[in-house]
């Protein structure tokens, strides 16, 4: 299935960036403006990345859920599916943010705002000692969501998930997801 994602930026540098690096994968079919498209269109897009210009948010998200690229956490994200913090994430960040966003569109108005913000991953890893897909899988658990929704949005079945799942919770010496996360997050007391 082609997701067809709309890139909204005022930045040249930043939506011609952003084509080349997304044109890479052959389940995105990317196209890029510089204006807020009209909000009746003759092909909505499947999804719209948007940087920068909060004051887009409400009217690109009637056309589509929003991944929105900031510098502030703070800066409109009500609208948005997603937020991410420009600095602090990496390409799988984003491109787990914009699948996660199509994934769980349900309807007009009906997003949950989730704001990721990755400085502290590098230590985590360092002192948990999870691979990439498992930091990727344990971000998704701790977002809340289920094995099955972790699993459309990483591409893999339901029982990579749960393998995954099982070394995590090894690794991070948990026998239940608020366990992991607590863990993860660095609010887990010692018992």
């Amino acid at each position: 299935m082609t997701l067809h994602l709309l890139v909204v930026s005022a930045n040249p540098v930043v939506r011609a960036g952003l084509a080349v690096l997304l044109d890479a994968y052959p389940d995105l079919d990317v196209t890029t403006t510089a204006e807020v498209p009209a909000l009746r269109t003759r092909t909505a897009p499947d999804l719209v990345l948007l940087d920068g210009r909060p004051e887009a948010l409400p009217r690109l998200a009637s056309l589509a859920p929003v991944v929105h690229l900031t510098h502030g956490a703070g800066e409109g994200t009500t609208a948005a599916s997603w937020t991410l913090v420009h600095g602090e994430f990496e390409v799988a960040d984003l491109l787990r943010a914009i699948r996660e966003a199509a994934t769980a569109h349900t309807g007009a108005g009906s997003t949950v705002t989730n704001i990721l913000r990755f400085r502290n991953s590098t230590s985590r890893v360092q002192r948990f000692g999870l691979s990439a897909r498992e930091v990727e899988v344990m971000d998704l658990i701790a977002s809340g969501m289920t094995n099955q929704r972790i699993a459309a949005a990483c591409c893999i079945s339901e029982k990579t998930v749960k393998n995954h799942i099982n070394r995590i919770f090894a690794k991070l010496h948990s026998t239940t997801r608020g366990e992991a996360i607590a863990s993860w997050l660095g609010t887990r007391t010692a018992s």
